[in-house]
């Protein structure tokens, strides 16, 4: 047995093998040792290999679900290993093999998944600076792949998607942000070779090319999207018939968001990496899990495509109109998730539950088209007819399976009574032997006129006729005898003979036919696999919908409007996530930026709501993008192709950056892609270093923004030297946030208002957090004597010293070139008129 379980340990070295024996899973070896330690069961050992006892760990079969849910959130894999032998004809141990493989990134079990996320497999491929990135829901059939030209833009795609296994090739050299990645593969480089993926992804979707997709071109990008198509037939162990598409992501039809600006408007995930207080926990109300998974696809991946946005907002004003989506929202709550059911049933794993939940959802159809039928509009209508009807299925799994199934076929008792003729009589045969013995002896000893007439059973023998030994002679000629005892003989007939047949192998008999019966029911279910996977994306998008409408209803949203000239105009703006926490009113702040005002340079003191008024234009950006209504009385918004955001303070210790080497890298990010069409939210810039090197670079950096990349720019500062720039840089306007003194303390208004702050009230925040009131009343002397210093240093004398000037550690060795030319210069062969001209030429080129 041992050497059976190491042939197939060989051959899944990186995998927890699961190896059944009778009514338990167990591990050997290292993988017992590691189980032991990652699920906190007992190692045992057994038997002995090399004098050394064999570490053994085990689970009980039935409880395996709990177990694999575990370790599948740990990021480990799991091949199932099943007796497929029959003990009975078995000479040695019963054969085994590995029927599936269970990895963190191709799980499709309810019980292994969260219900409300989509769990990712993905691949990458890279060649010199390009790369190639493909992305299955195996549990949805959603395949899409992608090309990405930067670093940064492979990181800001794997943030967004988030695979929770991620395939790279063995030989890529590792970038630092891949070092140490949960779930990270390698594969063998001719896993990603071209002509195969071709062939294969080519053969999945029955087509000559990838032309129809838009894929034709895209080589690295096929490349993983073949190698991620063969992971999955290797751990799936079956063929992938819901796998019907390939989509390409195009990111000019997207709002690009870099993973900085992610994590920093904490989209579905807030800094501390849980959900609370994210717009998601605030926006998705949705009824069903696979319309919640749709909403956050949306959230991530905001559109500028203006009219399939304008569709979803007519969706949203007609589910609004006679608050016609809480009727809607009740049905769907009756539907399920049967994008993820429809998956099982394409892998044929889906379990009688499933069934029965598909038949309910599909028997809620016809409510929900005679709801969506009174809806007049163009977008509603297009996703009914989408959604569809099915009552020849609803009928056959009505009448095929009982109304609440076990949970496994494995038993039985799933195929509902009057089904199918055979089972029924299996079924009657095995429950009613009793009564039919009972009929058959008052039968025969009519026939017969033979009193002591007994028909019985026992283990040995079976079923048989019993008559004593005095009446044994009268025995009808069709009683053969079969035994023969002290005081009695034992006959059996042809029908008890029939009726033994049928009894003794009825049970196994009728559990065989219930799952020839089910499997039959999967076939046709896969015959109408495709449209009921239109159908189950048609209502996810119904469910996001309507919850947009509900979320608007109830949190007081206004339709935004679209236009083509640039700008963004905010009328009365709030943050969606902050009004739902605090107790008293939020106070509202608007936006108005333009051709002629790119830039507001936003000062005010800390806690006075800067980074708030910052991400809530984003956000209100950003749900614009997807089709929702806004927190806003109004909101006009132009072009719009990118979001990025640098706010808030974090270090990289394990990639070996500093807080401020992060800051500097996501403000080169922004300087470097920002466009005129982009929304740029930067936030005390600078503040990392010195003082006078912090003050340059946020200039600088603003400098840049308002005149060379006139990108629509929110600039929060405290360096209120920066207020200035609104003179020097057309674009550029000064708001503060409002608050005052009172009693030494401080009141926040949290209102926007034009121009600058007077001061920046850093010692009242302090005095407000709990610093020590004698550290205070010092920070207050040593503040009053740096303001006398500036006022005496601001009309400094003539004879005053000059400030030491601060060495510039980068400075280039490399002379520069009007030095170079004065180096070279004879001064004694010049005349008077050359030597001025040459002055002149020189200081112009300096």
């Amino acid at each position: 047995m041992m050497q059976q379980y190491l042939r197939i340990k060989q051959q899944h070295r990186n995998e927890l093998v699961f190896y059944r024996m009778g009514d338990f899973y167990e591990l050997f070896y290292d993988d017992a040792r590691r189980a032991a330690a990652l699920l906190d069961i007992t190692l045992t050992a057994r038997g002995q290999s090399a004098g050394e006892p064999i570490p053994m760990a085990g689970i009980p079969f039935h409880a395996a679900d709990g177990y694999l849910a575990r370790l599948v959130k740990l990021g480990e894999s799991v091949a199932i290993c099943e007796q497929i032998g029959d003990p009975a004809t078995s000479k040695g141990p019963v054969e085994r093999q590995v029927v599936r493989v269970i990895t963190p990134g191709t799980v499709t079990d309810e019980a292994l998944m969260e219900e409300r996320k989509d769990t990712l497999l993905g691949a990458l491929q890279q060649r010199d600076n390009r790369f190639g990135l493909a992305v299955l829901d195996i549990s949805s059939g959603r395949f899409q792949v992608t090309e990405l030209h930067s670093e940064e833009a492979v990181q800001a795609e794997l943030q967004r998607l988030d695979p929770a296994e991620l395939l790279v090739c063995d030989e890529l050299i590792q970038p630092h942000w891949l070092h140490n990645r949960k779930g990270l593969r390698k594969r063998a480089p001719w896993d990603f070779e071209y002509d195969s993926a071709h062939q294969a992804l080519c053969q999945q979707f029955k087509v000559k090319d990838l032309q129809g997709f838009g894929c034709e071109q895209l080589v690295l990008a096929v490349e993983a999207a073949g190698c991620l198509l063969h992971y999955a037939r290797e751990t799936q162990r079956t063929a992938l018939p819901h796998l019907r598409s390939l989509t390409h992501i195009n990111h000019d039809d997207s709002v690009i968001l870099d993973a900085a600006s992610r994590r920093n408007l904490e989209i579905d995930t807030n800094l501390s990496g849980g959900h609370d207080n994210t717009l998601a926990s605030v926006m998705d109300r949705t009824a069903t899990a696979m319309g919640s998974r749709m909403l956050g696809r949306w959230l991530n991946r905001p559109l500028r495509d203006n009219a399939q946005l304008h569709r979803r907002q007519e969706a949203i004003a007609a589910l609004l109109d006679n608050y016609r989506y809480e009727p809607l929202q009740l049905l769907l709550k009756q539907i399920g998730d049967i994008e993820r059911i429809l998956a099982r049933v394409g892998l044929r794993s889906a379990r009688p539950r499933d069934l029965a939940r598909l038949r309910d959802a599909l028997a809620t159809l016809p409510a929900l088209q005679q709801q969506l039928a009174e809806i007049d509009c163009p977008a509603v209508s297009m996703l009914a007819a989408q959604a569809s009807e099915y009552p020849a299925l609803v009928e056959l799994l009505q009448s095929a399976v009982i109304e609440n199934p076990p949970v496994v076929i494995r038993d039985g008792g799933v195929i509902a009574a009057g089904y199918d003729a055979e089972l029924d009589e299996l079924r009657g045969i095995s429950e009613n032997a009793g009564q039919y013995l009972l009929d058959m002896e008052t039968r025969e000893r009519e026939r017969s006129g033979l009193s002591s007439l007994k028909v019985g059973y026992n283990r040995v023998h079976g079923y048989y006729i019993e008559i004593s030994r005095a009446q044994s002679d009268q025995a009808p000629a069709d009683y053969i005898r079969r035994q023969t005892l002290k005081n009695a003989e034992r006959f059996i007939t042809p029908e008890l003979k029939t009726f033994e047949d049928k009894a003794l192998s009825s049970k196994s008999r009728a559990l065989a036919r219930e799952k020839v019966l089910y499997e039959s029911l999967l076939d046709q279910l896969l015959e109408q696999l495709a449209p009921l996977q239109e159908s189950a994306q048609a209502v996810a998008e119904l469910d996001v919908l309507s919850n947009l409408a509900e979320r608007a209803d109830n949190l007081n949203l206004t339709r935004p409007e679209f236009s083509t000239a640039p700008g963004i105009l905010i009328e009365e703006g709030r943050h969606p996530v902050v009004e739902q926490v605090l107790d008293e009113p939020f106070v509202a702040n608007g936006v108005n930026l333009n051709s002629q005002r790119r830039m507001l340079m936003i000062t005010g003191p800390n806690m006075g709501g800067k980074s708030t008024y910052m991400r809530q234009t984003a956000l209100i950006v950003l749900l614009a993008c997807i089709g929702s209504y806004v927190p806003a009385n109004r909101l006009k918004l132009g072009p719009i192709d990118r979001i990025f955001t640098r706010i808030g303070s974090s270090d990289d210790l394990a990639g070996g950056r500093s807080t401020f080497m992060v800051e500097m890298t996501e403000t080169a990010n922004i300087l470097n892609n920002a466009t005129d069409q982009s929304l740029v939210l930067m936030d005390e810039v600078g503040r990392g270093t010195s003082t006078f090197d912090g003050l340059s670079l946020a200039w600088a950096a603003a400098s840049h923004l308002a005149s060379e990349v006139k990108a629509f720019t929110l600039f929060a500062t405290h360096y209120f030297e920066l207020t200035a720039m609104p003179e020097l840089i057309p674009g550029v306007a000064n708001v503060h946030l409002n608050a005052t003194e009172h009693e030494d303390r401080i009141v926040f208004l949290h209102s926007v208002n034009e121009g600058p702050a007077s001061q920046s009230y850093g010692l009242q925040v302090a005095q407000l957090a709990g610093v020590p009131r004698p550290v205070i009343q010092s920070a207050r002397q040593k503040l009053n004597q740096l303001e006398r210093e500036q006022q005496v240093e601001a009309a400094p004398p003539a004879e005053a010293p000059a400030l030491p000037r601060q060495d510039d550690l980068f400075a280039s060795p490399l002379p520069h070139p009007v030095i170079d030319e004065l180096q070279q210069l004879d001064p004694d062969n010049l005349t008077p008129r050359q030597a001025l001209e040459l002055l002149y030429e020189l200081r112009s080129r300096l």
